[in-house]
This record gives structure tokens, C-alpha cells and sequence, in this order.
């Protein structure tokens, strides 16, 4: 285990909460926190970031990220975690639930591009079948956020086994 001065990763949560399954990682973060910080947060400084966006990763590049957010592109309720290399692999996969997005593929891509300081991390998803107004789950993402919780504490346990830089431990704002 860390200490509580030592930042592991930072968790990018994404999404929208009264867009139905686009809320499923603000659900998840709500119910992985709790026990984070009383394991002293294991070094995670989270953050709810909406929508990703290119200056989420300039802002911790050098820190390993873990971006957790619903998907298109995959069946809903199935899990995924893939490393950015495999994201920008030019392969296409998960997209965000917002047609007016950037592909996440796009969004690390570029990033990686502008950022003199190395970006890298893993991205868990989620996949959605309903982005309407409201704040429940469809049954298959409701059904599978025990699978989306474990899948987001393995990716914190990787880092958590791994060297880490100094930082800060912050909240989900």
C-alpha cells in the first residue's frame, strides 16, 4: 500500500448523471470511494471531469490516469478495460455516449501529441444502451456494475503495485 501523500493514479470519472447509463461511473465512483478512503485512498485523486476532454490529461500528464465512463460501441453491461496504446491503436472500440465528443481514441491521441510529458494509463468502460433523460440504469449496465467496480479496483491495484511520484489525494469534486 502507498501512503496518503503519494499519488498512484488519478480516476477521471466521466459521464452525466441524469443521462441514464451515461451516469453509470459517477454510480460506480460513488460506491468505490467509501471504501478507498478508508483504506487511506490508496493514492487515487479522483475527479468527475463530465465530459473528457484533452486538458483532463495535459493537467496529469506524468501521472498515470485511469479514465472510468459508459460506452457505444460495445454490448451493454459489458465491461472493458484496454490500455491507451491499445486505444489509439487505430482500431475502433469504445466511443463516448456523446455524439458531440471526440472519440476517446481521438482525445488521447491528441493529447499525447500536445503534452512534452508522457501520457499513459487505462481506460474502463461500461456499455450503455439508453442516454435519455433520467438517472436509472438499463437492466444490463445495473446488472453488471459489480463486474465495472471490480474492473476499476484492478486497474487502481495495478498502479497501487507499481513506483509512484508525490502528489496530492483529492476527491471527486
Amino acid at each position: 500500500m502507498t501512503g496518503r501523500d503519494e499519488t498512484v493514479a488519478r480516476l477521471l470519472v466521466c459521464g452525466n448523471i441524469d443521462r441514464c447509463d451515461d451516469g453509470a461511473a459517477i454510480w460506480a465512483a460513488a460506491a468505490l470511494l467509501p471504501g478507498l478512503r478508508e483504506e487511506g485512498l490508496r493514492g487515487v485523486d479522483a475527479r468527475r471531469c463530465g465530459q473528457l476532454d484533452i486538458e483532463h490529461l495535459l493537467e496529469a500528464a506524468s501521472v498515470p490516469l485511469i479514465i472510468v465512463d459508459t460506452a457505444i460501441g460495445i454490448a451493454p453491461g459489458t465491461v472493458v478495460t484496454l490500455t491507451f496504446d491499445e486505444l489509439v491503436s487505430g482500431k475502433r472500440g469504445p466511443a463516448p455516449s456523446s455524439s458531440h465528443a471526440l472519440p476517446i481514441d481521438q482525445v488521447v491521441g491528441v493529447a499525447r501529441q500536445l503534452s512534452d510529458d508522457p501520457i499513459d494509463g487505462l481506460f474502463v468502460g461500461i456499455g450503455g444502451s439508453d442516454f435519455g433523460f433520467g438517472r436509472s440504469l438499463s437492466t444490463p449496465v445495473r446488472k453488471a456494475l459489480p463486474e465495472f467496480l471490480a474492473a476499476i479496483n484492478a486497474a487502481i491495484d495495478s498502479y497501487d503495485r507499481q513506483p509512484t511520484q508525490a502528489g496530492g489525494v483529492s476527491h471527486v469534486p
